[in-house]
């Protein structure tokens, strides 16, 4: 049944892929600007427009672009950028270690911090740490990341100069650096997650302890500890599961803020100098890349919750 369950996935995510890439290439020529006029400049002669138009495929039919570029994608190869030269996926690799650390310590912020707002409510009920829960999981999903990120900095970085407000160094060579310097950006990712997360645990934990096999625990004399850790959590943790790979994709869309306002050299910022750039194979590369990653990750969700819960099987 779970191989069924497994396949029947694949299935959904094959075409997706072909779709994604569609839509990817699609948008790209919806970028106002002609990328060669950019590289040329406005003085350039009209040959010299054609020439570099007929270099780069430009003057293909449309759909003939399309599949040039599925194909060479499919075998890896993403193109150069048009003004550097540099292979695409030669820079997606050097930028996308960097995003993927920024974006791990948003969701380890978000689950650890959501976790603890959520069972703490539970455990306390209405008490000023449950109110202070409630409001949090409002407040967090309404206040914009860039604007979570303008506060910490002059708060921490320029009042109090406790962390750095700009840079980024990797964790795999200067770990203490990097904790230094990520606190901040990935708090400001992780503040919305955080809330989601509270809401969501928060609600089914309440769901699941009035549930007949925790009043029937109850009557057995456990203690509230053990109702909610004991035979609480584990349930209620079914709905956050998909939470968590919703996050991912939503905190993958940010980082293209929270690393411009902390001049993090990620992906984000990759395509942000690639769109005033006019560099359209950067950014259908990136976006590609990003897109992919949302539906490997959502298809991995999948495959974990039917293991934690056999009956989505069916």
């Amino acid at each position: 049944m779970f191989l069924k369950f497994l396949l029947r996935r694949l299935l959904y995510v094959i075409p997706m892929l072909l779709i994604t890439t569609l839509i990817v290439f699609s948008l790209i020529l919806l970028i106002p600007g002609d990328p060669v006029l950019a590289m040329l400049g406005d003085s350039a002669t009209h040959e010299k427009v054609e020439e570099l138009r007929r270099q780069l495929g430009l003057d293909q039919p449309v759909m003939l672009q399309y599949f040039h570029w599925l194909n060479n994608a499919i075998h890896g190869d993403l193109g150069r950028s048009i003004f550097t030269g540099q292979l695409v996926d030669e820079a997606l690799m050097q930028t996308l270690f960097v995003t993927m650390q920024l974006v791990v310590v948003g969701m380890i912020f978000s689950i650890v911090g959501g976790l603890f707002f959520a069972i703490t409510s539970i455990y306390f009920p209405n008490s000023w740490m449950d109110y202070v829960a409630r409001f949090f999981g409002t407040l967090g999903t309404a206040i914009p990341n860039f604007l979570v990120a303008m506060v910490l900095i002059i708060f921490f970085s320029l009042k109090l100069n406790w962390v750095p407000a700009t840079g980024f160094t990797s964790i795999v060579h200067e770990p203490v650096s990097f904790l230094q310097q990520i606190i901040l950006p990935g708090f400001s990712l992780s503040l919305a997650g955080i809330a989601v997360i509270t809401r969501h645990l928060r609600s089914s934990l309440m769901e699941t302890m009035d549930a007949d096999y925790v009043r029937t625990a109850y009557s057995k004399g456990v203690s509230r500890y053990q109702a909610i850790f004991k035979h609480s959590l584990q349930n209620a943790m079914l709905p956050v599961v998909t939470t968590i790979g919703l996050l991912f994709g939503t905190m993958l869309g940010a980082t293209v803020v929270v690393e411009t306002i902390f001049a993090i050299p990620g992906m984000g910022q990759l395509v942000v100098n690639a769109i005033g750039q006019r560099d359209f194979t950067i950014v259908q590369g990136v976006v590609l890349v990003m897109i992919v990653m949302v539906i490997v990750i959502n298809f991995i969700t999948d495959i974990v919750y039917a293991l934690l819960d056999p009956r989505i099987e069916y």
